[in-house]
Parts: structure tokens; sequence; C-alpha cells
């Protein structure tokens, strides 16, 4: 943990470098009280001029880049956290790109060869030319000999040298400015700023070692084997380890680039149809998504399929939250608020204390303005966003991976878009849904139910024997806890202390554990 000096001297450093930038100055000043106001004043003391000529995201951008790379990632992941910073916050830092020069190719040898136990040669013919440079790491194309001679070419992926002490001192000193916010802002509480730190060190943990990119890639392509269209680029494991991960090379033109993509003559609005259709298959078939689908991710190959690389984000949904997603899509498509409303309340989002009938009125002001509207104009992302924060309202706990789920949809959207300024969200997405949907509540889903309940039933069932044996023991041993209590013996004693069997103390101390509670029933029952 970064000490009270070197964490105050971060935050006076982020301090200064936010208002110099022209950040502080860019958010609203109404309403706030006179201490804090004294502090934005003299933050627009300290403002560039040409600042406030800026849009907010550009100096968004200068800010977080002038601060350093840990601050990039930091803005990067409160992009995917709208239910924190608010919508516009969050899609203008979903601008944020890192500006870090590459680090020397030898020092890339160095780390591949360490990795990998293997001497460069032996793993490629050429390592080639540095392709691409973040924070945490950088890309090469490099060439590789097949085992029939043949070549190929290939992208490694190199984590920067001493990445990860540089990080762990800038987490430090965000982890000390995070509890300094809470304990001396009252209104900072409400953002969470200790979470957001806990959970950004984990996910950069996780970022920083490319197995775990590399599995999620292999994971992925995996799932999508039978699809058509969509893909992810093939893992080399023989030249993959904790800092390097080599992976297929993509030919292919950036999505970002529509201009080249019409002139290569593809069919944009097929891409459109495909992107969309392949991220909610992700999503509500599979439970796992790629979660940083923007255009620069994302390349179509020469025959026509997309492929996204860059898995260092992704998500994940349980049996339980793509059930929930199914029947609010079904709910809304039905325009039954009353069940959307419920199932929030059955799934524990919203507090008990919250009235069915008010919540179910609040969503009813989201989905009633749908109907009526032109398909085209309508965002599905969009809808989400507005769930949440109805739902804020009623105190419903932030779901991040629904909220990141949001987040990859609305930027998914804005892909399609681009290909095709009319695409309709929701007849594109209907064949999906509806699959799930049916999937999810249809017949099939009854009978799942009905054979995992019979399943669970049977395991029960074998389970009886024992539990009939410990009945019959504790109903002899019962009368005699009740009246005498529970009494340790000097063996018994000695055979704890000694631990003369390891046994003993678990099996022992769950017998008294069952004991005590249901001699407290019966005297609860007895004289309740």
């Amino acid at each position: 943990m970064a000490n009270p000096i070197s964490g105050t001297l971060a935050l006076i450093r982020a301090a200064f470098v936010l208002a110099r930038e022209g950040v502080v100055g860019s958010f609203p000043a109404e309403g706030l009280p006179p201490g804090p106001m004294l502090a934005y004043r003299f933050a627009r003391l300290l403002e560039r001029r040409s600042a406030s000529k800026r849009e907010r995201s550009d100096n968004l951008s200068r800010a977080f880049n002038r601060l350093g790379p840990s601050y990039v990632k930091l803005g990067q992941f409160l992009a995917t956290r709208p239910d924190i910073v608010g919508t516009g916050v969050a899609t203008e830092l979903g601008l944020l790109q890192d500006k870090v020069p590459p680090f020397p190719t030898e020092l890339a040898i160095s780390e591949i060869e360490v990795t990998l136990g293997r001497k460069i040669d032996e793993l490629f013919i050429e390592l080639g030319d540095v392709v691409g440079a973040a924070s945490i790491a950088q890309v090469y194309k490099a060439r590789i000999r097949n085992d029939d001679g043949t070549e190929r070419f290939a992208a490694v992926k190199v984590i920067r040298p001493n990445v990860r002490a540089q990080f762990r001192r800038e987490l430090d000193a965000f982890a000390f400015i995070a509890k300094f916010l809470e304990r001396f802002f009252v209104s900072a509480r409400r953002l969470r700023p200790v979470a957001i730190v806990e959970t950004l060190t984990q996910s950069t943990r996780i970022e920083m070692d490319l197995r775990l990119e590399a599995a999620a890639s292999s994971e992925m392509a995996e799932n999508l084997a039978d699809d058509s269209g969509f893909r992810v680029p093939r893992i080399d494991w023989e030249r993959t380890g904790r800092d390097v991960v080599t992976m297929e090379w993509i030919d292919g033109i950036k999505m970002a680039d529509v201009k080249a993509i019409e002139a290569a003559g593809h069919d944009t609005k097929k891409l459109a149809v495909t992107v969309v259709q392949s991220f909610l298959r992700q999503a509500m078939r599979d439970g796992f998504f790629h979660a940083d689908m923007h255009q620069g991710n994302l390349f179509v190959a020469a025959n026509g399929d997309v492929v996204a690389v860059d898995l260092g984000i992704v998500g994940r949904l349980s049996a339980d939250s793509k059930r929930f997603l199914a029947e609010i899509l079904y709910g809304f498509i039905r325009r039954d608020y009353r069940r959307v409303a419920e199932l929030h309340f059955e799934a524990g989002y919203v507090p008990r204390n919250q009235d069915v009938a008010s919540f179910a009125q609040a969503l009813r002001a989201i989905g009633e303005p749908i109907y009526g509207q032109p398909a085209e104009t309508i965002s599905m992302g969009h809808l989400l966003s507005l769930l949440f924060e109805v739902t804020e309202l009623f105190h419903m706990e932030a779901r991040p991976e629904l909220v990141l789920l949001q987040k990859t949809m609305v930027v998914v959207e804005g892909v399609a878009r681009s290909f095709d300024p009319k695409f309709n969200m929701w007849v594109a997405a209907e064949p999906v849904v509806s699959d799930y949907i049916l999937n999810e509540l249809g017949p099939a889903a009854k009978l799942r139910e009905a054979r995992d309940g019979a399943e669970a039933a049977l395991r029960l069932l074998r389970r009886v024997p024992d539990l009939a044996h410990g009945l019959e023991v504790l109903s002899i041993q019962l009368p005699d806890l009740i009246e005498n209590g529970i009494r340790l013996n000097d063996d018994t004693l000695k055979d704890l202390a000694t631990e003369k069997r390891a046994s003993i103390m678990s099996g022992r101390l769950a017998q008294w554990i069952i004991a005590i509670s249901l001699v407290s029933i019966a005297i609860s029952l007895a004289f309740g």
C-alpha cells in the first residue's frame, strides 16, 4: 500500500492535472456547497486557456494520458460502468485510447525467451515490426515456419517490461486516494471508489496474464465453431505463456474504415447484422461475450467474415442472469410490465421494501413510448440503459455483468449503424432472441427443469439412509442433552487437544451444532 506521503502527492498531482486540462471546469457547478465551490473556482484558475475550447472528452483524454497508463486504464474501466459515472461520462471515457510509445524490440525478445524458455530463432523466422503499442503490451507481426516447411504470419503480443511493478505502485496510490475520498467526502461514497479500485486491480492483474486472454479466445472459438460469418483468431499455444501470446494473423480491413470495406465490395448491411447477431448469441446462448467489441477490435476478412481480436475484456452471464434477461425482453415485448417488475423482486435485484405496482408503473414509462416508433430508431442498448436508470430510483443494486452487457450492446449497435444508418436492431435480433426465449421459457426449458428436479430428488433419496441413521442417533441423545446439557469429559478434551484423530473435532462439532439448533427449536416450540 502507498504510504501517506506518496499517496498525498499522487492525489495532489492528479487534482492538478485534472484542473489544468479543464476536466474539473467542464462539469457543472450548480448546487455545490461552499467548500467544494471554492475548490471548483480554484481549479478554474489553474485551467489552460485552450481547455475551454475543447470537448470534455478531449480534456479527459489529455488529462488521463498525461497522468499515465494506469489512469488511462482506470478511465477505460470506468467507461464500462455508466451506473457509477453516468452514461455521458462513460461514453466520453470510452473514447480513451492508450498513447504509449513502443518499447525496444530487444526487451521484447528477452521477455519472449524468458517466458517460453527458447531462443527467438527457434520460435520465429522473423519477429517483424511493432503494429500496435498500449500501456500493458505491444503487438508484432511475426513469421513462423510450419512443420511441413511452409510459412505463416502470426500476431505476437508481449507484455511491457516492469509493467506489473509500475501498475502496482500506481494502483496503491489509487487505493489511498479512494480511501481519502470515502472518508472525507460523503458525496463520493455513492460512487464506491474503494470498490472500484479493488475491481480495477483484479481486472488488471488478470489482463496482465496473457494466458488468460488466450484461454478466453480459445473458449470463444469453441463456442463459435458452428456459427458462420464471425470468428476469433486461433491461438498458437506452443508460443504462448504468461507474458506472451501468439495467435493467427488476421489479414483484413478494420471495421473503423467503412469506406475501405465498401470499396472492397463487402455487403455492409449484412456485416451489421452479423456483428449484432453474433454478440447476442455470445451473451444469450453461451453466457460468455466479447466485452470490447469496438470497431478497432473488429476486422473484415477477405471472405466477408468478421474477426474479433483482443479478448482482454470479456463478460459472463450466469444461467439465472440469462433467464432474467430473456424474461425481461419477453415481458417488454408482451407489454407485461407487472411481470417484469415481479422478476426484479424475485431475482432479489430490488429491495423487498419497494412497491411492485409503483415499479411496474415506472417500467411502463419506459416501454410505452417505444410502441409506434420506427423500429430503426429504437436502441436495445438505450432501452436497457433507461431500465437501469429507473431501477436506481428503487435502490436496485447494480449488477456489474448486466451493466457490462448493456455497455457492450450500445457499442455493438453503434458499429452496426455505422454500416447501415437505418439498421433495425429488433429485426436483426429477433431470430436470436426468439430462439433463446423459446429455449429458456418454452417446453424444452420446462422439461429441463423437471429433469433437474428429478435428479435432485434422486440425490436426496440416496441420502435418506444416512439421514435416518443420524436422526436415530440424535433422538437417543437428545433427552440427555436437554436434561443435562453438553458435557465434555477429560478423554474428549484430551482427544481434542492432542488431535488424536483428525475427524473428532469436525465430526463432534457438527453433532453439537445440530444438537444445539434442535434444542433451541424444541425450547421455542415448548415455551413460545
